[in-house]
């Protein structure tokens, strides 16, 4: 498979570039900034590009089979993430290139909370509402996408740089959680999570989650 991959030097990133290798696929990395380029292991492709470049975007999903997204913009540009979904799904559909997008966790729904979300919580961080707002609207971008062949996943509500271990459940658009109530994932794992999403394709068209 011939696969994309925008925020190719992030936490999430590039743990798919590393699994998308480990798995024979032909990976085309794709950095903001040059200077990252030695982070990226030679097997793959450096491209620079910009996921919130709609130019870049189709330019970098011709002739792909998939294009993942896993970028996350700094604090203060937070709508970025919505300038680069509307990008993402438009170029996508016009290179008839399938497309998953990491996104957040804060829009699942909490186990036993009466439908209430992450975000709803009492003790959601307000550091994290400009962001959590975003993913919401990234997610709504997508779901809005009817010419896009798009997937979705929202993380865990805690992501760690722990072992690879290729377990996890999946949920649809409820938090999934252990019987201690966490709801926690390895980068590592949640880069399993994407590959084999790529590889099955079982989400089409909505958002799904996973944890252990």
């Amino acid at each position: 498979m011939r696969i994309t991959i925008f925020g190719a030097a992030g936490q999430a990133g590039s743990r798919a570039v590393a699994e998308a290798l480990d798995r024979g696929h032909r990976v085309t990395a794709v950095l903001r900034r040059p200077d990252r380029a030695q982070e990226i292991p030679r097997a793959a492709e450096v491209r620079i590009g910009d996921a919130a470049d709609p130019e870049d975007v189709v330019d970098l999903a011709a002739g792909q089979d998939l294009v993942i997204s896993a970028t996350r913009p700094a604090a203060g540009r937070e709508s970025e993430l919505i300038t680069t979904a509307a990008n993402l799904t438009a170029a996508t559909a016009r290179t008839g290139t399938r497309l998953l997008l990491v996104g957040g966790a804060a829009t699942l729904t909490v186990p036993d909370a009466g439908g209430a979300t992450v975000m709803d919580e009492p003790g959601f961080p307000e550091s994290l509402h400009a962001i959590a707002r975003a993913c919401a609207d990234q997610l709504a971008v997508c779901r809005a996408a009817t010419r896009t062949d798009w997937t979705y996943l929202s993380p865990p509500a805690q992501l760690h740089t722990g072992a690879r271990t290729g377990r996890y459940r999946l949920g649809r658009d409820a938090l999934v959680v252990d019987r201690h109530g966490r709801s926690a994932l390895s980068y590592a794992d949640l880069a399993v999570v994407l590959l084999d999403e790529a590889e099955r394709s079982a989400h089409r068209g909505m958002r799904f989650t996973a944890a252990y």
